[in-house]
């Protein structure tokens, strides 16, 4: 299969094309600046959102479209001009997806499009799969709704669409680790808040993994939710970080500190969600890295 990938220069998108790749797929590119990339046999950058770009002339033989593009929500306090810009990147790029999918005489199998787990409404006690109702308030379930709204007019083009509801993406070198292990490496991690709130997490390599299985298997649509199956709560997450990196987890810093430093971005860390990847579970994905100790020696050894 041929896929088409909007944000494949991030984390995500990087890990998806070494998979693809690995499995015998073709990759295009989509990227504001292809002049400096080097094309080859399996990897072609087309120009897209940029002036006179029109990349549906060069799409026609794609099987595949998946959007990961969108600004970070990690990177910056959520001031309201950075919350329209994380809501406007999302649209800009999904709306311009629709769009080329239009043209095309011939449709692509399917759209998958990131998607987050803030849409769920935060809980210590309940746990959320796919069947679950997501929340009525707060900035990242508005960011998901408005998001996948966008993503579900490519089904009234006939074209599967699936939206990958990601957890926490864990990674050496990119993502939330990176920040999370900071601390114990310094002798000074411990507990967050409460420590009792919820972290679904996932590991780098199977979301890579899960976004090849959702291409492969026109059977998966809807939402699908991107975490391993044993979520933490983040005492615990805490623990067995501290000891892959034989540190100790020893401090508490408490609410009030996170809120103080990071603003409302401080709900990423001090609220949680317990959210099961049912779907994925369903249709017999095998996780490589389904429990945390496991997946953090991984990415630390």
């Amino acid at each position: 299969m041929k896929a088409a990938i909007a944000g494949g220069t991030g984390f995500v998108g990087k890990a998806l094309i070494n998979e693809l790749l690995k499995n015998g797929h073709q990759v295009v590119i989509l990227t504001r600046n292809p002049e400096n990339k080097k094309n080859t046999e399996n990897i072609r950058y087309v120009k897209w959102l940029s002036a006179g770009s029109h990349p549906e002339k060069e799409l026609e033989d794609v099987h595949a479209f998946i959007n990961l593009a969108g600004e970070s929500i990690n990177s910056g306090r959520w001031t309201d001009q950075r919350k329209q810009q994380i809501i406007d990147s999302r649209i800009s790029s999904t709306r311009e997806i629709i769009r080329i999918m239009e043209e095309l005489p011939h449709k692509p199998d399917v759209l998958i499009n990131a998607s987050a787990i803030g849409c769920y409404p935060v809980s210590e006690e309940e746990t959320f799969t796919e069947a679950s109702p997501t929340a009525n308030d707060g900035f990242l379930a508005e960011t998901v709704h408005i998001w996948e709204k966008e993503a579900q007019q490519a089904e009234r083009l006939g074209i599967r669409t699936a939206m990958s509801r990601f957890g926490v993406i864990l990674g050496k070198e990119e993502g939330a680790l990176p920040r999370m292990a900071l601390p114990y490496k310094l002798f000074a991690g411990g507990k967050i808040g409460s420590g009792r709130q919820w972290m679904s997490w996932i590991h780098i390599a199977d979301v890579a993994g899960a976004l090849r299985f959702i291409m492969e298997h026109p059977e998966i649509n809807g939402p699908v939710n991107l975490t391993a199956p044993s979520p933490e709560r983040l005492h615990t997450l805490g623990k067995a970080l501290g000891d892959v990196l034989h540190r100790p987890h020893w401090l508490t810093v408490p609410s009030i500190a996170v809120k103080a430093a990071l603003g409302e971005m401080s709900t990423i860390i001090l609220e949680g969600q317990r959210v099961l990847p049912e779907k994925l579970t369903a249709h017999s994905f095998v996780f490589k890295f389904p429990h945390i100790k496991e997946a953090l020696a991984d990415i630390y050894t």
